[in-house]
């Protein structure tokens, strides 16, 4: 058996589908069909199948599997500093409101979610050190979180090419990342250590409720995969992890207005972000 995509009759791509969307929110239908038998034919051959509907019975059937199939599916697109409006909005207005009843030394929690391979998070952290004066007044706590299993142990390696690195400038790389071989760079385990990597889905609510509370959750490019029914769920679910009065983050093509009414809509300086009350 190769590696080509695997032709999939109309039932098993619907089936393929419906299980990608109830384990992950995401939605892949008809037009996604050759990125769909791509990713099938590559864990098929892993496995040793030779139809898609005894493969997807074992990975409906296996944890290890299903996370297997799970990590094929997920997308990781990023790069540092990506929509950097809201690391600013972070530093000079949500912050500074965040601590404005807090003292020198309490926790300060902020949620990369999901993190993919970690540039979002150890970005927050960058941001910050150079940014905020007050960063070492308080104990920040940074936690990247995703559903992508590969993802957060190449986070938690932080080794990146030289396309991740390509909007910082070149003073930063040469402050916080460590040159490899091949143009591969390290983040300074500084960084590392100061970044913690979890598992969990925004869609399952018993994966979230060990993360905490946070203080600000930065969620930015997730929910355009979703339909809106997933869209409901993971709104309540960040609402649900965020302190009040604490601060989310979506990205650029993404509007909670248009999702739930639980949050207020907050319009600051550099970025338009959601309050919970």
């Amino acid at each position: 058996m190769n590696d080509a995509p695997v032709p999939l009759a109309g039932a098993d791509l619907a089936h393929t589908s419906a299980l990608i969307h109830r384990w992950t929110g995401m939605t892949f239908g008809e037009t996604k069909r050759y990125y769909i038998e791509r990713r099938l034919a590559e864990r098929m051959k892993r496995t040793g199948h030779d139809t898609a509907r005894v493969y997807l019975a074992f990975a409906a059937a296996d944890p290890g599997e299903r996370e297997a199939l799970i990590n094929a599916f997920t997308i990781n697109e990023t790069y540092f500093y990506r929509e950097e409006h809201h690391f600013a909005a972070l530093a000079r207005q949500i912050l500074p409101a965040v601590v404005a009843d807090r003292r020198p030394g309490d926790r300060i929690r902020i949620w990369s979610m999901p993190c993919s391979t970690g540039e979002e998070a150890y970005s927050i952290a960058i941001w910050l050190l150079e940014n905020w004066r007050l960063v070492d007044a308080y104990n920040i706590e940074i936690v990247g979180s995703d559903i992508d299993t590969h993802a957060l142990a190449r986070a938690r390696e932080g080794r990146y090419a030289p396309r991740a690195l390509a909007r910082l400038p070149a003073p930063l790389i040469a402050t916080y990342f460590e040159a490899e071989h091949r143009h591969t760079r390290r983040i300074i385990a500084d960084l590392r250590e100061s970044v913690h990597f979890t598992v969990a889905n925004l869609v399952d609510r018993a994966t979230l409720v060990d993360q905490g509370m946070f203080d600000v959750i930065l969620c930015r490019n997730l929910l355009i995969y979703f339909d809106d029914a997933m869209r409901a769920i993971a709104a309540d679910n960040l609402f649900e992890r965020l302190n009040p009065g604490g601060y989310l983050a979506l990205g650029h093509s993404e509007s909670m207005a248009r999702i739930s009414d639980r949050f207020t809509t907050t319009r600051l300086d550099d970025a338009i972000v959601y309050r919970r009350p």
